[in-house]
Formats: C-alpha cells, sequence, structure tokens
C-alpha cells in the first residue's frame, strides 16, 4: 500500500524522492492506513519495489524516525510510533493544491468578511433569506412555556415538525410516517449519523464525480474507500456504475436525485430506474441527499419515492432555503433503522435540538414561507439567465443549463487551469471554487461552480476576466 502511493507521486514537481517517500508515509499514518505499531517495508524491499536507491529510503525513515512519527528497532525494522499524531482530514486525501482544497475553499467562504464575494459558497446572501419571517418565528417562540426554551427534545425529534416533513415529502412522492423521520442538527449532521450507522473502516462507498465536495471529506473521516462514477445531465454514468457496483461492491452510494450539486443536473426517470434495478441486485444502499428540493419549480424524480425506502435514505435540511444559523435537518428511512439511528443520536448528541425545531415549524407553519420560496425562485431563474449570459461573454461556458436552483457548473476557456484563476481572484478578495475540489478523479481542472446569486456584481466580472488573462 505504502509502495503503491509513492509510485503514484513520484512526478510531483518541486519535490524529491525523499520527499515523496516521506509525504506519503506521513499521509498513510495520519489516515490510519498505517496504525500504531505497524511494521513498515524494509529498506531493500521498499527501494527495490520503488526503483529508488536504498540511501533514499534511509533517508525517508531516519527523517520520519527524527519527528516521531516512526520508531527504529535494532534489528527488527522500522515501525509506526504507538502514540499516533491524531488524525488530520487534510492528510488523508490525495494531496491538493490549496485552491482546489475543500476545506480551504469552505474557511475562505465561512471567514470572508463582508466586503469579500463568495461566487464559490454554497449559500445565499442573507438579504435573499426570510429575515422578517425568522423573526415572527423568534417572537413567538419567545412567547412559548418554559420546556420548549429549556428542556432537551426527544431524540427523535419535535413531532409536529415531523408531521410536517412528513406531509412535504408527501407531495415529491415519498411515502414516510413521521415514525420514519428523525431530525438531526443538519444535512452534514445526517449524513455522518448514517455513515456512523452504516460504515465500517474500509467499506467502499460511490459518490459521483463530480459531487459536493464534503462527501470527499466526510467519508475520508469514516476511513471509507470512495470510489467516483462520472456524472451525466441525466444522472451518474449507468454502464461505468454498473460496471463499478460489479467490480467494487459498495456498500453505499450517496447522490443528489433534484438539482445535483455542483452540475444543476436533474436524474431522471429511465436513470433512476436502472439505478435501483443495480442497487438491488448488488444490496447496495443509497442516500439520497434533497436539501434543495424547496428549489425547484416541479418535483424531479425522487429515487426515494420509486423506491418506497427500502433500499433509499432520504435526507433533507433547512440551511439553504431558511438560515444557515438555524441548523435543522432530517432523515427519513425504513423504522429499523431509525430505531438504531436514535440510539446512535442519544450517544453522540443525546437530544435533539428542541428550540431550533421550535423555530423551524413556526416558520414553515407560516404562510409566509411559500410565499418567500415562490419569490425567491424567480429571483434565482432571473439570476441564473444574467449570470450565465455575463459568462459566456468572457468565453465560460455552463455545461448545462439548470432548470432550477442557484448553481452553475461551467468550462473555463481551453488550456486554463481553474486553481490558477481562483489564486489570482483571491488576491481581489473574491472566493471561488475550482472544479477540482468537486472531483474525486481530478478531471475537472478547467471547470468551476459558480453561485449564481452570488455572482451578481460587476467586480466579480472584472476580477474573472483578469485573472483568466493571467492564468492564460
Amino acid at each position: 500500500m505504502v509502495q503503491e502511493a509513492v509510485r503514484m507521486d513520484e512526478n510531483t514537481a518541486g519535490r524529491t524522492r525523499i520527499d515523496m517517500v516521506v509525504a506519503t508515509i506521513r499521509q498513510r499514518i495520519a489516515a490510519r492506513s498505517l496504525t500504531p505499531g505497524a511494521k513498515l517495508p524494509s529498506v531493500r524491499g521498499l527501494a527495490a519495489a520503488l526503483k529508488l536507491s536504498t540511501s533514499t529510503v534511509v533517508d525517508a525513515y531516519e527523517r520520519l524516525v527524527a519527528e516521531g512519527a516512526i520508531l527504529a528497532r535494532p534489528g527488527s525494522g522500522f515501525y509506526v510510533a504507538n502514540q499516533a499524531a491524531p488524525f488530520a482530514l487534510a492528510e488523508a486525501g490525495p494531496k491538493l493544491d490549496r485552491a482546489v482544497d475543500p476545506f480551504w475553499i469552505s474557511r475562505q467562504s465561512l471567514e470572508a468578511d463582508e466586503t469579500d464575494l463568495k461566487p464559490g459558497c454554497g449559500w445565499l446572501p442573507p438579504v435573499w433569506l426570510p429575515a422578517e419571517g425568522m423573526r415572527r418565528g423568534l417572537r413567538t417562540l419567545a412567547r412559548a412555556d418554559g420546556a420548549a426554551l429549556a428542556d432537551y427534545g426527544s431524540p427523535l425529534g419535535l413531532p409536529p415538525l415531523r408531521q410536517l416533513i412528513s406531509r412535504r415529502m408527501g407531495e415529491r412522492g415519498i411515502e414516510a410516517s413521521p415514525d420514519q423521520i428523525m431530525l438531526a442538527d443538519s444535512g452534514t449532521q445526517a449524513i455522518d449519523l448514517l455513515c456512523r450507522f452504516l460504515l465500517e473502516p474500509g467499506d467502499t462507498v460511490l459518490v459521483d464525480d463530480p459531487c459536493y465536495f464534503n462527501f470527499h471529506a466526510l467519508l475520508r473521516a469514516h476511513r471509507a474507500k470512495i470510489v467516483g462514477v462520472p456524472y451525466t445531465p441525466s444522472g451518474p454514468d449507468i454502464e461505468r456504475f454498473a460496471q463499478v457496483v460489479a467490480e467494487e461492491r459498495p456498500r453505499l452510494y450517496i447522490t443528489n436525485s433534484a438539482i445535483h450539486n455542483p452540475t444543476g443536473a436533474t436524474l431522471s426517470p429511465v436513470t433512476a430506474h436502472r439505478l435501483l434495478k443495480l442497487a438491488e441486485q448488488f444490496d447496495l444502499t443509497i442516500i439520497e441527499d434533497d436539501i434543495f428540493a424547496d428549489f425547484e419549480y416541479s418535483p424531479a424524480p425522487r429515487l426515494a419515492a420509486f423506491d418506497g425506502l427500502e433500499r433509499v435514505i432520504h435526507i433533507g435540511s433547512f440551511s439553504k432555503t431558511l438560515s444557515a444559523s438555524a441548523r435543522c435537518g432530517f432523515v427519513a428511512a425504513r423504522p429499523e433503522w431509525i430505531d438504531g439511528l436514535t440510539d446512535l443520536k442519544i450517544a453522540t448528541s443525546f437530544g435533539g435540538g428542541r428550540l431550533t425545531a421550535e423555530l423551524v415549524l413556526n416558520v414553515l407553519s407560516d404562510g409566509g414561507y411559500r410565499k418567500h420560496m415562490e419569490t425567491l425562485r424567480h429571483r434565482l431563474s432571473r439570476a441564473m439567465g444574467e449570470v450565465s449570459a455575463r459568462l459566456k461573454g468572457l468565453g465560460i461556458k455552463p455545461w448545462l443549463e439548470p432548470q432550477a436552483g442557484m448553481f452553475l457548473w461551467c468550462r473555463l476557456p481551453d488550456g486554463i487551469d481553474a486553481a490558477d484563476v481562483a489564486r489570482a481572484a483571491l488576491e481581489k478578495r473574491i472566493v471561488l471554487a475550482p472544479g477540482n475540489a468537486f472531483s474525486l478523479s481530478q478531471s475537472a481542472t478547467n471547470f468551476m461552480r459558480f453561485n449564481v446569486s452570488q455572482t451578481l456584481e460587476a467586480r466579480v466580472f472584472d476580477v474573472l476576466r483578469d485573472a483568466l488573462k493571467i492564468a492564460r
């Protein structure tokens, strides 16, 4: 495993062979592929396998010994130190340029001040969200009884909100009783709980390529083996999907079926049908992330609706349409899984976030929410047309024209690396999202995701024009 990883990294520019051996072993230790006490390959064995000199391997091992990562036992060999360094997510995956590292994009977007522009972020500007509806909800909540304000919530979650979610899912053809729904702090926490519940370290998980970059981070945190399947305008490349499922026998597949992130594509009924047939044939569980559901004009096909929550687990949240500060999501699954997930939720976070659930219930029950979403959909549609036209004027072409949502997945002019554009834009206080942050295979070098709600200011296009010239 160490030998294979070093071979993959041999051509990295600016690094010596010693650096590459050291970096690879550090990464394997950080990701727990090499566990405390594990014996490393012998100097001669590793040197022969990698076609390196023994002195190169000796120097690399000595450097790791000096920093305490490994131990030398005379007459026995080299071993991973028993006191392993804390798990480092940034070290667990392939070493990426910081301009395409998803953690870098998230941090820059979250820490940006009011003067920074964030076309690469994944949320709406605060002024696009229903602030007045939130204020009304908070005023109502301020008059609630003491239990709502101070007590633990039930692990399954606030019953009236689960009933409301059940009705809303029914509007999209998904039948789920309130007892099949568990509230979570967010869509991200929902996936984290599901990974804890369903995965063992080393299990294989399929993702779309490209996909939401935090899927990669979460799965690496759970020590999963991640395999990507190319994504098309109608869903995953089904022929490639069938091949990968047969070869890899994955435990899970995580995807968006409606308004795919980052591409904006929509799953077709034909692809959905074939996908579910393969899931049944190979005993595959599917996590369907549906956090953009309310952005649709009309419901797209849902895997959970076709499947009846047998093999499909459906998740959602309200962070994108209500508030990222009031974190609330949900999981819908078959009853026996909800029971196990509830126990896991008690173990990891004890009670539910009742205060936030009460607030979300108040806002969703207010007639103003539907009006807000109607206005928001129209506003996003206008922004989509305007931003698409202005990007085309710069030679940046959308991969497709999305039916709804906030994202445009775009190809830059030939020969331009999106990471170079992102570096140049950052110097002007603009945060972009280069394509390889979303691509497991690193095959989206000249792609970039734009959030149209955050890409309307003229300064964005001025900086992009200059950045493209620099990157040519």
